[in-house]
C-alpha cells in the first residue's frame, strides 16, 4: 500500500504494529480459524503496549489518538494476514468504549476503562437483536428499574468475542416501545459485567463461514441483575449516545476491509509473478494484470475515501463546521466503497491462484471467507444506499 500523505502518527502506529504482527503469520490464523481457538497471545501482545486504548484519553492509560490512528492500527493488523478475525480480536474494544468515554461520568470512566486498556477485561458489544436486525429502534432487551439495579431480559444476536469477554456495552430499552412516542426515545445504554456464571445469562455459540478464531454468539438474558450504576448517560438517551460509536465503527471495519484486500492483492501479485504457464509468467498476460491492477485503483480509492472520514469524525470534536451529517454520509460511504474494494480484490486473488487459490495453504480462500464481513455488518450494503439516496440525493424514503 502507497503510505504517501498519512501522518507522522498514522506512520508510527503502522510500523509499531507492523513488528507485533510479525509474530503472527499466517499459519498461526490458519490455525486458529481451523480451531476456532482465540487469538488470546495478540490481544495480550497489543494489550502490552497498550494499544487497545490508542482512541481513548491518556489520563486513564489510553494513547489520547483518534479514529484516524486506530482505523491504521486495524488495517496493519488485517493487511499482516490476520484478516478481520485478528483486528476483531479488539475491535470492540475500540470503538465500543468511544460513547463511554465521552458520556460516562468521570468516576466511572476511572472504573471502567483502564482495565480494558490494560487487557485485563474485554468487552464485547449488545446491540443486535434477531427479530429487529437492522431496525435498532425496534429493539426489545428490556432493562427494568429495580431499587438501584436494573433486570434486564432479552435476546442479543453475533455478539463478537461474548466467550471471553467479562464486561459488555448494552444498548437496551428503558421504556417499553409501546410506551414511546418516538422509536429512538427510550433505549439506554449500560456498560455492564458479563458474568456467565450468574444467574440469567446464557450464550448459545454460531457456527459461522469465516473469521473462525472469533467467536459469534447469541446471548440470552432472563432478568439478569446489574447496578444502577452501570447506566452511561441519561436514561432514555442511549441511541444518540450509541450514534457516537456506529460512525467510529463503520471506519474502523473499512480499515479492517481495506487491509484485508491489500492482503489479497499482495498474494495475487506474487503469485502472478512466479507462476509460469506456456513458458511466461501468468502476471504477463492482461487478463490477469488488469483485473489486479483495477482491485488495486479500488482499493487506493476506498482508502482515501476512509481515511478522510476519520479525519471527519476526529475533526468534527471540535470543528464545530463540520456536521454530524457530513460524518454521517463519509463514513458510511466508507465502510461501502472499502467493503466492495476488499471483496474484488478477495475474488480477484482466488481466481488469479486458480486450483491453489481453493486451498487453505495459499490463505486466499480464507481471506475471501472473511470478506463478507463488512460488505453485510454492522450495517448493509442496501441500507446505505438507502441512506445516500434518502440523505444525500433527497430522494423519497425506499423503505
Amino acid at each position: 500500500m502507497e503510505t504517501s500523505g498519512f501522518s507522522e502518527d498514522q506512520l508510527m502506529v503502522r510500523e509499531a504494529i507492523e513488528k507485533i504482527c510479525a509474530n503472527f503469520p499466517d499459519e498461526y490464523w490458519a490455525e486458529h480459524d481451523e480451531s476456532g481457538e482465540y487469538p488470546h497471545e495478540l490481544h495480550a501482545a497489543l494489550s502490552k503496549d497498550r494499544w487497545i486504548g490508542i482512541a481513548l484519553p491518556e489520563e486513564l492509560g489510553g494513547a489520547g489518538l483518534g479514529i484516524s490512528e486506530a482505523t491504521m492500527m486495524l488495517h496493519t493488523i488485517s493487511e499482516s494476514g490476520a484478516g478481520i478475525a485478528g483486528a476483531q480480536s479488539i475491535h470492540a474494544n475500540v470503538y465500543a468504549t468511544q460513547p463511554v468515554a465521552k458520556f460516562a461520568t468521570p468516576e466511572q470512566r476511572q472504573k471502567m476503562l483502564p482495565k480494558l486498556i490494560g487487557g485485563e477485561w474485554r468487552a464485547c458489544f449488545g446491540v443486535t437483536e434477531p427479530n429487529t436486525g437492522l431496525e435498532t429502534l425496534k429493539l426489545r432487551t428490556l432493562a427494568t428499574k429495580d431499587g438501584d439495579h436494573y433486570n434486564i431480559s432479552g435476546q442479543k444476536i453475533w455478539i463478537s468475542s461474548a466467550q471471553v469477554a467479562s464486561k459488555m456495552v448494552l444498548l437496551a430499552r428503558t421504556t417499553p416501545l409501546e410506551d414511546v412516542k418516538k422509536p429512538s426515545e427510550g433505549l439506554s445504554l449500560f456498560f455492564i459485567d458479563f458474568d456467565k456464571s450468574a444467574p440469567g445469562l446464557e450464550l448459545k455459540k454460531i457456527k459461522k463461514m469465516g473469521g473462525r478464531a472469533i467467536d459469534a454468539n447469541e446471548v440470552f438474558f432472563d432478568n439478569y441483575r446489574v447496578p444502577a450504576d452501570t447506566l452511561i448517560g441519561q436514561e432514555g438517551q442511549g441511541f444518540k449516545i450509541v450514534l457516537h460509536g456506529m460512525n467510529a465503527e463503520r471506519c474502523l471495519l473499512a480499515g479492517e476491509a481495506l487491509g484485508l484486500g491489500y492482503a489479497a492483492l499482495k498474494k495475487a501479485s506474487d503469485y502472478a509473478r512466479d507462476r509460469v504457464v506456456f513458458g511466461r509468467p501468468i502476471g504477463q498476460n492482461q487478463g490477469i494484470q488488469h483485473p489486479l491492477a483495477a482491485a488495486f485503483m479500488n482499493l487506493e480509492a476506498a482508502k482515501l475515501a476512509t481515511y478522510h472520514a476519520a479525519r471527519l469524525y476526529d475533526a468534527s470534536g471540535k470543528d464545530f463546521s463540520i456536521t454530524p451529517h457530513a460524518v454521517g454520509v463519509a463514513c458510511n460511504s466508507a465502510k461501502y466503497l472499502a467493503a466492495e474494494a476488499a471483496f474484488t480484490a478477495c475474488e480477484r486473488a482466488v481466481l488469479t491462484l486458480g486450483g491453489m487459490g481453493y486451498a487453505q495453504e495459499y490463505h486466499v480462500e480464507r481471506y475471501l471467507r472473511e470478506c463478507f464481513v463488512p460488505r453485510i455488518a454492522p450495517v448493509s450494503r442496501e441500507m446505505i444506499m438507502n441512506y445516500v439516496g434518502e440523505k444525500v440525493l433527497r430522494l423519497p424514503r425506499s423503505y
